[in-house]
Parts: structure tokens; C-alpha cells; sequence
């Protein structure tokens, strides 16, 4: 793999996991490239200018439906008396029809109701459309009261009533027996909250008042629950330090208790919802995994190298956790399951390596596990824990970094190409086709039975016969420009014959050597003799 294909590669600037803001927190896509927090604030304005406008629509159409009523109102008084004869008229021809037509059958009050229903239905459309009017304002004031706080007792009967309707029809996915686990987190969290005397029992009062509360509130939308869920822990937190003062790491361990606690019991209600596409999504993603099966770590330039047997048992771990994300209730505990995939990875690509893992190196490995683990309800798992986990794990810390990376991952998939994977398109094509694959290794083509000696022995052998190969292209090589050397010196060597013959060298005599300058003058008297140097005494 050359310089150029490892550019060409999977490469993501550090910079674009941070919020978009510039906050300093980790974004995520499912928050518009925000942080938890930067997210909320502009979730919070675009839904007070949403409220505000639907506010001056509401207003806007109680006007018209009020002055519509009054203007019919006055066109009917006006119209009474021209029409007075011809009512009077109509009326006496529907009496008639109707006395004929009670002789074929049996006294009923159907013609008496279906005359006083004509004569009711004005009045029930202008009471219709008032009654539409109030609704909407009623609606739009239910929004700005507190997401968590206690409901009011009318709403808690309605709620019991609701439950009773629909106790009558169980659906299997709602209601459904606490189970066992349910019950040990209970425990759990009764014994880990005694430690901390009132603010445990601060704690406990807060977590059944929310719960109780969100039990009346399952018709809100999903990302209206998360915003309570969020709500929620941010003023236990803020309750926890301010109030009973306690300290940060006491505050966050009770964070997670209480996330754990909380989450555990409403997961049935708020993992994949009915009401959301997540379920969809999850399909969209395993099929688009499925028909990326051919996809080789070569071409997504993995640094790993499988056939060291350490890396292959790094490689199943992480295959393993990921794919174990999805049995885990609690969002901490699928951050979990994430953070050891990812540390599995670090160690696979340091053992290839025999350096310590880039960034660079660990997003195209991620991607090549999650290729090869098709993980199940990815896409559920990740806006669950999106919309469920305690902000503060995914703003900062190793979670936050292994959870963006595993969101840009998933996103690098859904938008694969073949520039991605260094192939032409006809290529990229015929492969998601299904028309042909790439050539697959050797050990690709053996038996899950076979031990791991006879797959390193057949990959040596093979190995060695690309080396011969190699060998005799070599050698073959070297006598062509061997051959080629020769017949180059004899083409010289007959150019320089031919020219020497053309052209004859003559040899003249060799003339006279030139006396020196220095010389001692025997032949040339005329000539001065050398200065000699003088000595004069001072």
C-alpha cells in the first residue's frame, strides 16, 4: 500500500469531532455536528420561535373564525324574512313525504332525529371550529409548563383512565412483567443511596417523582422525553451540589446510579419507539452493511494484520462488544461495551504495528469491525443513547471520544463510495451488485475446522511461490539487460571502427620541448642571466 492510497483513505480531522460551536465539547451527528449542551440551546430557540408563531397562527384564527361566525350571524338575520315563505313551504313538502312514507314502515324517531340533527348541524360547525381554536391555545400554554413536573390530579385520572382502556388490549411491547433485572437495580439503588442519608433520600423522592411523572406523559414525542430525561438530570445535579453540597466525584458516581436506576425502568418505553423510524433506520443500515460484505480491510487501509494470532483474538473481542452494546439496558453501559471495542482496536493496531495507534489508524478499524460485526439495532442503540445518557459523558472523557467516532463511523458507511475504497466505479458497481467480488486470500477459502498451523502453513507456502515467481522474473530480467549491454557494446564498438576508418588518424613527430624560463640559458646566450639575491649590511 502506497503513500498515495493511504492519503486517499479514511481520514478525519480531530477538529471535526469537536462541537461546530467551538464550545470544546464532542459533537455528534445526530446533533447537527453540536454538543449536548450547545444542541439544546438552539433545539430551546428554534422551538420558542416555533411556539411563537404558532401562538399569532392560533390567535390569527380565532379572529377570523370569530368575525366569520358574527358575519354569518347578520346574513342570516337579513335573509330571514326574504326566505321566510319558502321555509315554510319546504318544511310542510318534507312533512308529507315523510307521513307517506311511514306508511311502509314502522313508527321509529329516525325522521324526528335526522331533522333535529339538520337543525343542529350550523350551530355544531360553528361550535366545531370556536372548539378547534381553544384546543390549540390550550395546547400551546400545556408547552410552556415545566416537561417533568408533577402532574395535576385531573391529569393523573385521566391517565389511569387511559391506562385502564389500555389494559383491555395488551400489547406485548408496552406491558410488559418488571423483570429480574428491574428488580435487582432497584436494590441496587435503595443500598447505594443510603450511604448519602438526606441527599439519598433527596435522591429517591426526585427519581419517583420523575418516573411517576413520565408515566403520564408517554403520548409526548421521543425527543420531548429526552429533553425531560436531560432536564431531570441536570437539576438532580445541580440539586446535589448547591443544596447538600456534596462534592463533584460523588455527584458524578450518584449521576450514574441515578441514570442506571431511572433508565432501567423506562427503557421498554423509550427504546425504539413505535412512534419514531429508528426501527427503519436499523434496517436501512444492517442491509447497507450486508451488501458491503466484500469490502477488504486492504482497501480501507486497516493497519491490522489478522494473521497474527494476538491481533485475530483483539479483532473477536471488539466484534463481540460491539455486538454486545445492544443486551445492555443502561446508555452508560453501552458506552461501556463501546469503550472496550475501542480499546480492543488500540491494542490490535499497537501488537500490528509495534507503535502505538494514530487516530488515523483507529477509524478505518473501527469501520472494518463494524462491517464485519453488522452489530444489531445500531442505529436505535445510537440515538438511544443520544437522547438518554447523561450529557456529561458525552461532552468530554474516552466515551465521549469512542461514541463520536463510532457516529462518524456509521455515517462514513451509509455514504461509502467507491473513491472511499480506492476503486474505479465499474469496479465499486459490479461489486455491490453482486457480478463479481474481489480476490479473496487463500485462507479465506478453508474450513472453520482447520487449526491455525496448517492456515499459517499453506499462507508460508504460498508466500514462498510468490517469492520464486518473483525470483525468476528477476533473473529473467537481469539476462535481458545483460543481452542488452552487450549488443550495446558492440554497436559502439562498430560506430567507432567505422568512423577511425572514414576518418584516419595521423600521427605527426613529436616536436621539440620549449626550454624552461628557469633554465640555465645554455642555448640562447642573449638572454640575461637570474637575479641573485644581494645581502647588504645594515
Amino acid at each position: 500500500m502506497n503513500l498515495k492510497s493511504e492519503r486517499r483513505g479514511i481520514h478525519v480531522d480531530q477538529s471535526e469531532l469537536l462541537c461546530k460551536k467551538g464550545c470544546g465539547y464532542y459533537g455528534n451527528p445526530a446533533w447537527q455536528g453540536f454538543c449536548s449542551k450547545c444542541w439544546r440551546e438552539e433545539y430551546h430557540k428554534a422551538r420558542q420561535k416555533q411556539i411563537q408563531e404558532d401562538w399569532e397562527l392560533a390567535e390569527r384564527l380565532q379572529r377570523e373564525e370569530e368575525e366569520a361566525y358574527a358575519s354569518s350571524q347578520s346574513t342570516q338575520g337579513a335573509q330571514s324574512l326574504t326566505f321566510s315563505k319558502f321555509e315554510e313551504k319546504k318544511t310542510n313538502e318534507k312533512t308529507r313525504k315523510v307521513t307517506t312514507v311511514k306508511k311502509f314502515f314502522t313508527a321509529s324517531s329516525r325522521a324526528g332525529a335526522k331533522k333535529a340533527a339538520q337543525e343542529k348541524t350550523p350551530k355544531q360547525g360553528q361550535l366545531g371550529r370556536e372548539r378547534n381554536a381553544d384546543n390549540i391555545l390550550r395546547d400551546l400554554k400545556e408547552i410552556f409548563t415545566p416537561s417533568w413536573e408533577l402532574a395535576s390530579p385531573s391529569e393523573a385520572l385521566a391517565g389511569k383512565l387511559k391506562e385502564i382502556q389500555e389494559a383491555k388490549a395488551p400489547s406485548p411491547s408496552i406491558h410488559r412483567q418488571a423483570s429480574i433485572e428491574t428488580d435487582r437495580v432497584s436494590k441496587e439503588f435503595i443500598e447505594f443511596i443510603r450511604a448519602y442519608q438526606k441527599p439519598g433520600q433527596d435522591i429517591y423522592k426526585q427519581c419517583k417523582l420523575f418516573l411517576d411523572t413520565m408515566s403520564h406523559k408517554r403520548d409526548l414525542s421521543i425527543e420531548e422525553q429526552s429533553e425531560c430525561a436531560q432536564d431531570f438530570y441536570q437539576n438532580v445535579a445541580d440539586r446535589l451540589q448547591t443544596r447538600w453540597k456534596v462534592p463533584p466525584e460523588k455527584v458524578e458516581k450518584a449521576m450514574d446510579e441515578v441514570e442506571k436506576y431511572i433508565m432501567t425502568r423506562q427503557y421498554k418505553y423509550v427504546f425504539c419507539p413505535e412512534t419514531t423510524d429508528d426501527e427503519k433506520k436499523d434496517l436501512a443500515v444492517q442491509k447497507r452493511i450486508r451488501a458491503l460484505h466484500w469490502v477488504t480491510p486492504q482497501m480501507l487501509c486497516v493497519p491490522v494484520s489478522e494473521e497474527i494470532p494476538e491481533v485475530s483474538d483483539m479483532v473477536v473481542k471488539a466484534i463481540t462488544d460491539i455486538i454486545e452494546m445492544d443486551s445492555k439496558r443502561v446508555p452508560r453501559d453501552k458506552l461501556a461495551c463501546i469503550t472496550k471495542c475501542s480499546k480492543h482496536i488500540f491494542n490490535a493496531i499497537k501488537i500490528t504495528k509495534n507503535e502505538p495507534a494514530s487516530a488515523d489508524d483507529f477509524l478505518p478499524t473501527l469501520i472494518y469491525i463494524v462491517l464485519k460485526g453488522n452489530p444489531p439495532r445500531l442505529q436505535s442503540n445510537i440515538q438511544y443513547i443520544t437522547r438518554f445518557c447523561n450529557p456529561s459523558r458525552l461532552m468530554t472523557g474516552e466515551d465521549g471520544y469512542y461514541f463520536t467516532n463510532l457516529c462518524c463511523a456509521v455515517a462514513f458507511i451509509e455514504k461509502l463510495d467507491a473513491q472511499s475504497l480506492n476503486l474505479s466505479q465499474e469496479d465499486f458497481d459490479r461489486f455491490m451488485t453482486g457480478q463479481t467480488s474481489p480476490k479473496k486470500q487463500e485462507s479465506d477459502s478453508f474450513s472453520p475446522d482447520v487449526c491455525l498451523g496448517v492456515k499459517q502453513m499453506c499462507k508460508s507456502l504460498d508466500l514462498l511461490s510468490q517469492l520464486n515467481e518473483r525470483q525468476e522474473r528477476i533473473v529473467s530480467e537481469a539476462k535481458k539487460l545483460e543481452k542488452d549491454l552487450i549488443d550495446w557494446t558492440d554497436g559502439i564498438t562498430k560506430e567507432v571502427e567505422d568512423i577511425v576508418e572514414k576518418y584516419p588518424l595521423e600521427i605527426k613527430p613529436k616536436s621539440q620541448a620549449l626550454a624552461a624560463i628557469d633554465s640555465e640559458n645554455v642555448e640562447n646566450d642573449k638572454l640575461p642571466p637570474p637575479l641573485q639575491p644581494q645581502v647588504y649590511a645594515g
